[in-house]
């Protein structure tokens, strides 16, 4: 009897936590599919899929970062199925904005990504042209090297140094603010 009030106050604890998010996930998986209806579809099955797991969420940690990690691999599967419609964003990308969204909406940003943003804007206005464009959707070093009449090894190796030139910097920012 005592186990069976405990499970039930359990499950009101959780339908709390899950009814109590369902506007930042939204927003979380809107910021990732870009179309509100596929967010709904997406939200609903991310609602679906924790419910079956709620045994899983362990009471005291992060519901939000629970819950955005199961509303990610729903985006994913998502993406899978919709994966021979003409555009959608490639993997690299949209595992950066659900990681980017998730620090937003959890209030927990990583040290490493504010230090990304503010080293980003370090770099010469060309070598910022070449990291969009090589990691927006459908971008790649081929292609990257016949707009620019290069080969795609010096393209690769341009980017290799500013991906080089990136992460000292963002070591270099995250020791002096006192992260690591």
């Amino acid at each position: 009897m005592e186990e069976q009030a405990h499970s039930e106050g359990a499950s009101a604890e959780f339908i709390a936590l899950l009814t109590g998010s369902q506007r930042k996930l939204y927003a979380f998986i809107l910021s990732l599919v870009r179309n509100p209806a596929d967010a709904d579809d997406i939200l609903q099955e991310s609602n679906m899929v924790m419910w079956r797991k709620c045994g899983d969420f362990e009471p005291g940690t992060s519901f939000d970062a629970w819950a955005f990690t199961i509303a990610r691999f729903q985006v994913m599967a998502f993406r899978k199925k919709k994966s021979r419609s003409r555009l959608h964003f490639d993997d690299e990308l949209v595992e950066l904005l659900a990681t980017d969204a998730a620090e937003e909406f959890s209030g927990n940003p990583d040290p490493r990504r504010i230090a990304l943003s503010s080293c980003l804007q370090r770099l010469k206005p060309e070598q910022r042209q070449m990291i969009a464009e090589r990691y927006e959707p459908g971008g790649c070093v081929n292609d990257m090297a016949k707009k620019q009449g290069r080969s795609p090894k010096a393209v690769s190796e341009a980017l290799r140094r500013i991906r080089k030139s990136l992460m000292t910097c963002i070591e270099t920012k995250v020791a002096k603010e006192g992260y690591a």
